[in-house]
């Protein structure tokens, strides 16, 4: 909207639901926050499973992409999913900046472990960093087309229906995230196979345990920002 004595443009905020503009800051942010946490790996405890930390930012992006599947539809979550991109690439390109300019004397003297252990981390090879937006928009999107398809055509918002559609839609599209990733990632460095079926099993016990819960809780909480009653 343009105000025509001074030409300013007017953006209406009504417009945009508060949840759906909420939950879109943090579902950049979980994009980045997902890459760097992948670095370490982490035991479920009590079993011997073992998990990328990543997983945990991976499964608020999938609880964020399905709340607003179902509060805001589809094709936005769809939309929100690709628009991911632009974060992981400004992440990926200022990484690559700081990586090549050169580190202050008194980092690169006397906190050379520190510089080291940085680019050691940071400095991934070219399959890792395409592996990882490839997985990504794969699993994203097969989530959302999950999540939306076992809705089916009734408008069914029965919490027991939340609960189970999140954690089926979380489960596969997890567990194809994890083939996707791992072989483009590592096939032919090493056997994958044990690998593989860790993720994948540690992934949908998560996807299960944890997800029913956060997308009843992020559903409500987005309610709740928009001043819906039901």
């Amino acid at each position: 909207m343009t105000d025509q004595s001074t030409g300013d443009i007017r953006i209406n905020a009504a417009a945009t639901p508060l949840g759906l503009f909420v939950y879109t800051l943090v579902y950049g942010g979980m994009t980045v926050l997902a890459g760097v946490l992948a670095f370490k790996q982490v035991q479920l405890y009590p079993t011997d499973l073992a998990v990328e930390a990543g997983i945990f930012a991976f499964l608020l992006l999938v609880v964020i992409s399905s709340t607003i599947a179902q509060l805001y539809g589809e094709k936005l979550a769809n939309r929100i999913v690709w628009w991911g991109f632009l974060p992981l690439l400004i992440a990926a390109l200022l990484m690559q900046l700081v990586l090549n300019l050169p580190a202050s004397p008194e980092m690169a003297g006397g906190r050379a472990d520190d510089l080291a252990a940085f680019e050691r981390v940071h400095a991934t090879i070219w399959r890792v960093w395409a592996a990882g937006p490839a997985a990504y928009i794969v699993s994203l999107l097969l989530n959302v087309w999950i999540f939306s398809r076992l809705r089916g055509g009734s408008d069914n918002n029965s919490t027991l229906s939340l609960m189970m559609r999140g954690a089926i839609a979380s489960a596969l599209s997890q567990a194809i995230d994890s083939v996707i990733f791992i072989t483009l990632a590592f096939y032919g460095q090493f056997p994958i196979g044990n690998l593989l079926i860790g993720q994948i099993i540690a992934k949908v016990v998560l996807s299960f345990i944890l997800v029913p819960f956060l997308i009843t809780g992020g559903v409500a909480f987005a309610k709740w920002l928009d001043g819906r009653r039901t």
